[in-house]
C-alpha cells in the first residue's frame, strides 16, 4: 500500500491496524470528490492487502470533518446549468450534483459493509457528510471537543446520502428531530443518543483508541467479518428467519481454522494465534 499515492489522506501502518487520516486540515477536513475516491481506494486497498485487520478514521489539525466541499458542489452547479430557453430537467446520469451525492453513498457504503473492523476518532467540527461517515463506523470514539452538525435543512438542501446511516444509528424519531431542526450535538449529546460509543478528554482519546483496537485485535478476524455480515442481515430479517443460515454461519466459524484455534487456546488457556 503506497501511502504517497494519496493527496487528501495520511496513512499510517501499525502492524494489522492502518491509520487513514483525513488530510485536508486548512478547510477542516472539507470533504472533496478526490477524497471520495481515496476513501473508496484505501478501503479496497486494505482489503486487498490481506492482512489489515483494523481501519482507524480520522482528521488532521483537531477536527474530523466539516462535510462536503462547497467549491466542488460549486462547480457541479455550473455544470448542470442549461441555458435560459432550456428548461427541461436534466437526466439522472446527466446530473453532475446528483453524481456527487451518490458517490459519496457508495463511499458510506462500502465502508459501512466491509468485513474490516473499523473505528472513528471524532474531534471538533463532525459535520453533515462527515456526520454521516461517523454512523457507519464500528465504533465510534469521541473527544470532548467534538461537535455534531446536521445543518443540511437549515441550508436549504436534504441529508440525502446519509439519512438512511442516520436512522439506523439513532432511530428514527431522533434520526428526524435532529434532520428538522438543523441539529447541533455536543460529545455528551451525542454519547446519550448512542451516536458515539465513547468520550473522552482530548488527553484521553488516544489511550481509549489503543484499548479498543486491542480489544478487536484480540477477536478473529473471519469470525469478525461474519458477524458483521449476519448483524446486518439481523437488521431486516425476523429472528425467525435466520435460524437456518445463523445456525449454518456458527457451523462454518465452528469448524474453521480459527475457532479450532480459538477451542484449543481457550482449553489451554493461552491466548490464540491472532491475538497481540
Amino acid at each position: 500500500m503506497n501511502a504517497d499515492a494519496y493527496e487528501s489522506l495520511a496513512l499510517r501502518r501499525d502492524g494489522g491496524v492502518l491509520h487513514v487520516t483525513l488530510n485536508r486540515p486548512r478547510s477542516r477536513n472539507a470533504m472533496t470528490m478526490a477524497m471520495v475516491r481515496e476513501l473508496r481506494t484505501v478501503l479496497a486497498d486494505a482489503k486487498q492487502a490481506g492482512d489489515v485487520r483494523v481501519l482507524v478514521l480520522r482528521g488532521a489539525g483537531g477536527h474530523f470533518c466539516a462535510g462536503a466541499d462547497l467549491n466542488d458542489m460549486a462547480a457541479a452547479r455550473q455544470r448542470a446549468m442549461r441555458p435560459d430557453d432550456d428548461k427541461r430537467p436534466l437526466e439522472p446520469a446527466a446530473d453532475p450534483i446528483a453524481e456527487i451525492s451518490a458517490r459519496f453513498g457508495e463511499l458510506c457504503v462500502a465502508w459501512a459493509d466491509t468485513g474490516l473492523a473499523t473505528v472513528a476518532v471524532l474531534e471538533g467540527t463532525v459535520m453533515g457528510g462527515g456526520f454521516g461517515l461517523a454512523c457507519v463506523v464500528d465504533v465510534a470514539i469521541a473527544s470532548d471537543t467534538a461537535t455534531f452538525r446536521l445543518p443540511e435543512t437549515s441550508l436549504g438542501v436534504v441529508p440525502a446520502q446519509i439519512a438512511a446511516f442516520l436512522v439506523e444509528r439513532l432511530g428514527y424519531a431522533e434520526a428526524k428531530r435532529l434532520a428538522v431542526t438543523g441539529g447541533t450535538l455536543d460529545a455528551r449529546q451525542a454519547l446519550a443518543l448512542r451516536l458515539v460509543h465513547e468520550v473522552h478528554a482530548p488527553d484521553g482519546v488516544d489511550a481509549a483508541l489503543h484499548r479498543v483496537v486491542g480489544e478487536i485485535l484480540c477477536c478473529a478476524p473471519g469470525a469478525v467479518s461474519a458477524t458483521k455480515a449476519l448483524l446486518a442481515r439481523a437488521r431486516f430479517t425476523p429472528p425467525v428467519e435466520l435460524v437456518r443460515e445463523a445456525a449454518a454461519v456458527f457451523s462454518r466459524s465452528a469448524g474453521s481454522a480459527e475457532g479450532i484455534e480459538g477451542t484449543a487456546a481457550f482449553i489451554a488457556r493461552r491466548k490464540p494465534t491472532w491475538a497481540p
